[in-house]
């Protein structure tokens, strides 16, 4: 199967492509002229802003990944999320789809990976906030956490590195809420977002597409069930293996 291409892809995107399906990019926006909508703009950052400031939040994520077969047959493949953060240090991810089955627990000391399916688990310490921790996670584990966008601060910055193109689409309507459509270029991909036009600025629709291969193939994510709210113990954050479940060693992507 031809997989859709990490390089070049924002945040929140790759959903399924490696433990948990996300790719971090640095940097600011540099571009100007008509092309760029400040609108558009302003909708994207107004989002990240409120993200960012929220102590605590769960979310449901499902993911369709669009794949090709060797037969040049296109599939889609699904995986559905659920996410509590709660910051400085704790969260907890949990997806069941086509690709994986697996959970995700971080607790501010240490970070472990657990197939219930497989009943095995692997556990490495960690550092003491979530950004550090995903770092961590990617650069020496391979693993990335779902919806890592809204986790982290500074997700604007990251959103629209090199951005040539920001425009409003119009208005739809996702899960019934009605959304500001935008839609963002770069070199290599294209991402949609779709953001609510009233009350709190969440998002709840992501669309990435890898312009930069002839399969144009793409990521969508919609997200539903938001609670600011949540109610968490930090003891739902540490792992406890159950009796038959077997301790293995990270093996890094």
């Amino acid at each position: 199967m031809r997989k859709i291409s990490n390089r070049g892809i924002p945040l929140f995107a790759v959903i399924a492509l490696v433990a948990f399906g996300l790719v971090l990019l640095p940097g600011i926006c540099q571009a100007t002229g008509s092309s760029i909508d400040p609108q558009a703009n302003q909708i994207l950052r107004k989002m990240c802003d409120y993200l960012s400031n929220l102590q605590q939040f769960g979310v449901h994520t499902q993911n369709t990944l669009e794949d090709e077969l060797d037969s040049g047959h296109r599939i889609d493949l699904d995986v559905s999320a659920g996410v509590i953060i709660n910051r400085p240090n704790k969260l907890l991810a949990e997806r069941k789809g086509d690709l994986i089955d697996q959970s995700f627990f971080y607790n501010g000391e240490s970070l472990t990976l657990y197939n219930p399916s497989d009943k095995v688990y692997a556990t490495e310490p960690a550092p003491g906030t979530i950004e550090e921790m995903l770092d961590m996670a990617r650069d020496s584990l391979g693993l990335i956490v779902p919806v890592a966008d809204l986790v982290y601060r500074n997700a604007y910055t990251l959103l629209v590195q090199d951005v040539t193109l920001a425009v409003v689409i119009g208005k739809s309507v996702i899960s019934g809420v009605t959304c500001d459509h935008l839609l963002f270029s770069r070199p290599g991909v294209d991402f949609q977002v779709w953001v609510a036009d009233s009350g709190p600025p969440l998002p709840y629709k992501y669309v990435v597409t890898d312009t930069g291969t002839l399969e144009r193939l793409s990521i969508s994510t919609v997200m539903s069930d938001w609670n600011v709210t949540p109610s968490v113990v930090d003891n739902q954050f540490s792992f406890v293996p159950p009796k038959e479940a077997k301790l293995i060693q990270f093996i890094p992507f």
